[in-house]
């Protein structure tokens, strides 16, 4: 292994890094001591954990909907949608031992010598379904990202367990089949608070008609305040489902002010025990003609230990037409993003680097 004196040199810790598929954790386990230049991130780029605040809501209890309760829930989960564009939920469907067995294979797969991971790397993976990486477009980032992360796209179940890798497939294919339920009531409750008449089960089937899961790992950072995880983005599907280990680091962008935060601010969704996180994308906001906020967000990193993260992604196929609801258009008097072929969207998004939602130009309405 390159011993971690040379990782001074940019040329040399950018093969390590990323060509060879040593990622960020193969750098740390080489004992570098402080953050190469490289990792470093402008100050304005940096998070500053003493002037964010922390989300105190509640999770929302997803057993309440069909009950009595099931319209103070729909307007809990359309509320947050609108407004902060993430949310946590508890009794979703998925079991907790679950969650506990994903934090564990993701540890499992990236615990692997770096060799093993190497082989998903981009351009050599066996499978086009499966990516290992790090950063997010280490070619054209100013400063790279400290995280290493590998991506499964679903096509279906025997083809999951054909590719996706031995360490970690069984139980992100169980987290994708449990999940699904939830994310269509999300999306019914989200769709019918727009007051639109729709058929309900093709528009959710045209949003999210691919799927991906991801791992990421962010390994512990000697200087945690000088770098970031993932730099600041929305995400471009229709909604996220996020499962946080118990170390926190997740950073959400106010759009909206309210009575203790201001527009711009920046606020820690913190780790709840047994609870998944809920975002809102790029594709839901475009559908929604503006109304749902897909939510800018970040992550830090951290000296203490090691950080997992497993995010499911529901977007539409890349083939799929997306743009606003005619009726909410009609209802609002003009249409904020123009129809767009979702591939263009997402080619887009993955060239460019991490830059806020800026990826929401490309369907604007200027």
């Amino acid at each position: 292994m390159a011993p971690a004196q040379s990782f001074a040199d940019s040329e040399t810790l950018f093969n390590f890094v990323v060509r060879d598929g040593n990622g960020v954790k193969g750098m740390v386990d080489s004992g570098v001591s402080k953050v190469p230049n490289q990792y470093v991130q402008p100050q304005e780029e940096r998070i500053d954990k003493k002037t964010a605040s922390v989300n105190r809501n509640p999770p929302i209890d997803l057993s309440k909907l069909g009950g009595p309760e099931h319209d103070m829930v729909a307007e809990q989960i359309a509320t947050a949608a609108e407004t902060l564009g993430f949310f946590q939920v508890v009794n979703h469907g998925v079991p907790v031992e679950l969650l506990e067995a994903l934090k564990d294979s993701a540890h499992r797969f990236f615990g692997q010598p770096a060799e093993n991971k190497a082989v998903y790397r981009k351009g050599v993976s066996p499978s086009p379904l499966v990516k290992y990486g790090t950063s997010f477009v280490p070619d054209k980032e100013i400063a790279l990202e400290w995280k290493d992360y590998v991506s499964m796209t679903y096509t279906n179940d025997v083809e999951a367990l054909q590719v996706w890798p031995p360490q970690c497939k069984e139980e992100c294919l169980e987290f994708l089949r449990t999940s699904m339920k939830m994310v269509r009531e999300l999306l019914e409750v989200l769709i019918g608070k727009l007051g639109v008449t729709v058929d309900i089960e093709a528009t959710i089937e045209a949003i999210t008609g691919m799927k991906m899961v991801n791992m990421n790992y962010y390994p512990t950072c000697p200087n945690p305040d000088l770098t970031v995880g993932v730099g600041r983005h929305s995400d471009l599907g229709t909604l996220t489902i996020l499962l946080q280990d118990g170390i926190g680091g997740l950073y959400v962008k106010v759009e909206e002010d309210n009575d203790s935060n201001k527009m711009g601010d920046w606020m820690e969704i913190p780790p709840v025990s047994g609870a998944l996180v809920i975002n809102v994308g790029d594709t839901l906001q475009i559908l929604s003609n503006g109304r749902y906020k897909s939510a800018e967000h970040r992550v830090r990193t951290t000296s203490t230990r090691s950080r997992v993260s497993v995010p499911i992604f529901t977007i539409p196929n890349a083939t799929q037409k997306i743009g606003p609801l005619p009726q909410v258009v009609k209802s609002d008097g003009v249409a904020r993003y123009k129809e767009i072929i979702f591939g263009d969207y997402m080619n887009n998004f993955f060239t460019n680097v991490h830059d806020g939602k800026k990826s929401l130009d490309f369907a604007t309405n200027y």
